[in-house]
């Protein structure tokens, strides 16, 4: 099922990593004609588009480890998934009130709030479900993997950072929350993807340990370039609303360095992911492709 080219550059092997991935999703999501068939319907609304950075970035860290494909797929799967039920729920009118997400109406709104919250429950318990089924992964690497993503979605995680960001609305953070905030509702996610591949691989600490250090400096790079673009980007570009930090008077990296040091601390840190890769293999092209990629988005 759709190998992935040993010889070409990790660009030129993307495309079928991301085959994998997206066929991957298709068969874990039930049929839109199964019963309930809205709810289904929802489900798939959900898990549709996006940059699946994070199950790429499974599948980067993976191949710089020797992992085979096919022993990453759950992971990088099942990140999708928590990463799609965080988007669905982020969007709610008690929490950001979006009405635009990849480029179109928000789940809530193209179909309606309760459904909405309905289709993030059964994203979030699907996407430990696939990796409680993972066959071509031992029942030690499935329990860590399952142990590794409660823990990166959870409140000392991804939903905590985001009831710290909630309660930051038209207050001034310092410089330090700001980064704590970040560092759990976005980066706690990027972190794991590269937590999952360590498991896959039976990776030793040092090297759990540089991967940690590699998604770190992603996740909050990844953030500043987001508050960046809410700044700069429109809503079309974005595929979601602009300006809406400013709107709800939240503290951002631009707020507190201002627009050209928020820029340059991306860099920064963009820089220090490539020497933590770097420092994971003497071969790190996977991540350092990605780090690339990411420097470079507009959205």
């Amino acid at each position: 099922m759709y190998p992935i080219p040993e010889t070409a550059p990790f660009g030129a092997r993307v495309p079928a990593y991301l085959q994998r991935l997206e066929h991957a999703l298709n068969t874990c999501l039930p049929s839109a004609a199964t019963d309930p068939k809205r709810l289904h319907e929802a489900v798939r609304y959900a898990c549709t588009g996006g940059k699946r950075l994070r199950g790429l970035l499974v599948y980067a860290a993976g191949e710089t480890l020797g992992v085979a494909p096919e022993l990453l797929d759950p992971p990088a799967c099942a990140i999708e998934l928590i990463h799609a039920y965080s988007l669905v729920h982020d969007d709610l009118p008690g929490m950001d009130n979006d009405d635009f997400r990849r480029g179109r109406p928000t789940v809530h709104k193209a179909y309606d709030e309760a459904i909405a919250i309905l289709v993030g429950d059964v994203l979030q318990t699907l996407a430990f479900g696939v990796l409680a089924k993972a066959g071509v992964l031992d029942a030690e690497q499935r329990v860590l993997m399952i142990g590794c993503l409660s823990l990166a979605s959870g409140s000392l995680g991804m939903a905590g950072g985001q009831a710290v960001d909630m309660d930051s609305e038209d207050r001034t953070l310092s410089l330090e929350r700001l980064e704590w905030l970040h560092r759990h509702k976005t980066g706690a996610l990027i972190c794991a993807a590269c937590q999952l591949a360590c498991i896959a691989a039976h990776a030793p600490y040092p090297v759990q340990q540089a991967l940690d250090s590699y998604g770190k400096s992603v996740g909050l790079a990844f953030q500043i370039q987001d508050d960046v673009l809410d700044l700069t980007a429109d809503t079309v570009t974005l595929g979601k609303t602009s300006g809406k930090d400013q709107v709800q008077h939240k503290s951002t990296f631009p707020s507190l360095l201002g627009l050209e040091q928020a820029r340059h601390r991306a860099a920064v840190l963009f820089d220090e992911a490539r020497a933590a890769a770097d420092s994971v293999s003497s071969d790190a092209e996977p991540l350092l492709w990605l780090v690339d990629l990411i420097q470079r988005r507009d959205h």
